[in-house]
Parts: C-alpha cells; sequence; structure tokens
C-alpha cells in the first residue's frame, strides 16, 4: 500500500485553508502559461478571466489531494474498517485500487484499475474534487 499527495484535510476548514493556499500559485501558473503562449496585454486581459484562474486552483488542489494505492485485498481490508460511506468507480474485475477519503464528508471516492496507475490517480483526484470539495469549497 502506496500513500502520495500533500492534502489530507480532516476538515472542512482544513479543505478550505488547503484551497485558499493554492490560489496564488494558481495565478502565476496562468501568467506564466499565458506569456509562455505570448498573450499581448489586450489579449491577457480578454482571455485570463477569474473563471480561468479559478479552473487552475481547482486542478493544483485537486492533483496535491493524498490518495492511496493498493492491490483489492488491501482496499477491501481498508473499507471493511472504514467509517465513511465509499463510492467505487470502475470494474470490480481489475486487481489494483486508489482512493481517497474526506473525513469532513463522511466520504471516499475510489477508482479501480489494472495497468495504468498514473491514470486512475489523476482521473481519482478530479472524481475526488468534483463530488466531495467542489460544492463545498
Amino acid at each position: 500500500m502506496e500513500t502520495e499527495g500533500v492534502f489530507d484535510p480532516e476538515t472542512l476548514a482544513d479543505a478550505r485553508e488547503a484551497y485558499e493556499s493554492v490560489g496564488p500559485a494558481a495565478q502565476t501558473v496562468v501568467r506564466e502559461v499565458a506569456t509562455a503562449m505570448e498573450f499581448d496585454q489586450a489579449e491577457y486581459q480578454e482571455r485570463v478571466t477569474g473563471e480561468v484562474v479559478e479552473t487552475a486552483r481547482d486542478a493544483l488542489f485537486a492533483s496535491l489531494l493524498t490518495v492511496t494505492v493498493a492491490d483489492r485485498a488491501a482496499f477491501d481490508a481498508w473499507r471493511e474498517d472504514a467509517d465513511v460511506d465509499v463510492t467505487v468507480l470502475g470494474s470490480s474485475d481489475v486487481d489494483r485500487v486508489v482512493w481517497h477519503t474526506a473525513p469532513f464528508a463522511e466520504q471516499a471516492i475510489a477508482a479501480t484499475f489494472q495497468n495504468e496507475r498514473d491514470a486512475a490517480v489523476a482521473t481519482l483526484r478530479r472524481q475526488a474534487f468534483g463530488r466531495l470539495y467542489r460544492d463545498r469549497l
């Protein structure tokens, strides 16, 4: 069993603090990408909206969520003892699972995978953000 990531908020206040902390980084990333794309001042003003920066913040936050990656047996053992509702995305016929728990929401999201670990982790983080955090933040 492996755990990776930065943000593992226990409370909604912790989640909000972590989400706010990536705001400046999101602004910097968007500004640097716009510079690399050679936006002039007018194009920057027109295209780099608050929504664009918010999307970058959402993606940064999601990409930093802590996830656990394990085989099916380890996941099933964890799930038996989990004090949260668990939503599992994917097939029950594969050997590996990645999951994220949001204790404040009393929920966890899991995704199954066979070979594409990095893709499963990225997908799970996006799903966890959309299902567990977006409406609360």
